[in-house]
């Protein structure tokens, strides 16, 4: 028995069930990159385990995955056995009805809520308490810059971080000195400071009686600062996850980003990994701490193996060791506090040039808000985008584009 499986043989042992064990079963998996290498991961692991159950994995593009999910459970056919489910449409499948209650007999999930970061559980809630996911990862955001670039602007990581206009600021020296973007896209700063230093309870776009926040001081200045930097000339127009994102890295045209702590993982396996060492990790500028992303597993009602499906989600989410392997394999920052404590937190990290980044990502985790998610925050958040759009190129005055979301948000979504 190998190093991982002991320690993982003897705490599952105690929990699983006699169904489990020993019925022959095939468990269907619906996952979406990069979180599937997860799962890829841990097959032959459990398999080991319980060479009696065999797990068919089947990915899609992220969009591609909710967009089938969202289908399957109005529809209830083609559902998996175990949901991939995005921090994103966490409120909408939590709102669907079509997901198992985990926090009930014989799942049982709230005895494990001590034992994940505490930001985590009321991401999986439905407005009614009913628990949809249990956390597999989080994504507590961080500024990612390069060092290069920055040392032959004159630029420090304090100068980037002291507050967002010292950012937007530092990155008018970037931009003269090196002709670099200091960001992709001014989006990517409306984004993270929405979400930035919310309370307990709180959502990103409604209040707890579903009515819309948009029109307050937080998207306010998040507007300002988006449309500042826009004005400055120092964000790319480039928007996420496209080709000339990714050329935009390769090629040293943009100098940061703030996203999730996975953003590492992605920066060093596929999108810019010919720079390795030249990347760092700080915190967010201003002090300001947010979730960006995280994944959960769920159960659909009317999944055909709901035990097994039950058991392998714990595999994935309350073992330590399993959290390490993600961690290990592809960043994913672990959601089980006893995997964050674990040694592997305080190694180097070679692309980073040896940083310790773990131990910021672990303090920001520490940090983040418990808050709520609701089921049109998809719908919120196009709407959002779609006026910051209207400031940034057509010059559309803030206040009146908060009001026309707001207006807009509220008429969309009646309930």
């Amino acid at each position: 028995m190998n190093a991982f499986l002991k320690p993982v043989l003897g705490a599952l042992a105690l929990g699983l069930s006699a169904a489990a064990m020993a019925q022959n079963v095939t468990i269907s998996v619906a996952s979406f990159p990069d979180l599937d290498r997860g799962i890829k991961l841990a097959i032959p692991l459990y398999k080991k385990l319980h060479p009696n159950v065999e797990i068919k994995l089947t990915s899609l593009a992220y969009a591609d995955h909710h967009t089938a999910m969202t289908t399957a459970l109005a529809t209830g056919a083609n559902l998996p056995d175990v949901m991939a489910v995005d921090m994103g449409f966490i409120g909408k499948f939590a709102e669907s009805g079509g997901m198992e209650d985990l926090a009930k007999a014989p799942y049982n999930a709230l005895q494990y809520r001590d034992k994940v970061a505490r930001f985590t559980y009321p991401l999986a809630m439905s407005g009614q308490g009913v628990m949809v996911g249990m956390p597999v990862d989080i994504g507590p955001g961080a500024l990612f810059y390069r060092k290069d670039l920055l040392d032959k602007a004159g630029v420090s990581e304090a100068d980037l971080t002291k507050s967002w206009e010292s950012y937007v600021e530092s990155g008018k020296k970037l931009k003269a000195a090196t002709g670099a973007w200091l960001l992709a896209s001014a989006v990517d700063i409306k984004d993270i400071y929405i979400r930035s230093d919310l309370k307990d309870g709180e959502g990103v776009y409604f209040d707890k009686s579903g009515k819309p926040t948009i029109d307050n001081a937080r998207f306010r200045k998040a507007f300002e600062l988006a449309k500042a930097a826009r004005d400055a000339g120092i964000d790319g127009k480039i928007g996420a996850w496209s080709n000339e994102w990714s050329e935009g890295f390769k090629r040293d045209k943009i100098a940061s980003q703030m996203m999730g702590a996975w953003l590492a993982g992605h920066l060093n396996n596929w999108l810019a990994p010919e720079s390795k060492g030249k990347w760092r990790s700080a915190q967010l500028p201003g002090g300001a701490f947010g979730s960006w992303g995280g994944s959960f597993y769920g159960v659909p009602k009317k999944a055909q193996n709901k035990a097994a499906a039950w058991d392998f989600i714990k595999f994935l989410t309350t073992t330590k060791e399993m959290q390490i392997e993600a961690f290990r394999g592809f960043d994913a920052f672990p959601s089980l506090i006893e995997a964050q404590n674990d040694a592997f937190i305080d190694q180097p990290i070679e692309y980073l040039g040896g940083q310790k980044a773990r131990q910021q990502w672990k303090v920001a985790a520490g940090k983040i808000a418990a808050m709520d998610v609701d089921k049109f925050d998809p719908v919120a958040a196009e709407v959002v985008n779609a006026e910051l759009e209207n400031v940034l190129e057509k010059n559309k005055d803030i206040k009146a584009a908060l009001a026309d979301a707001q207006a807009a948000v509220a008429k969309r979504v009646r309930r």
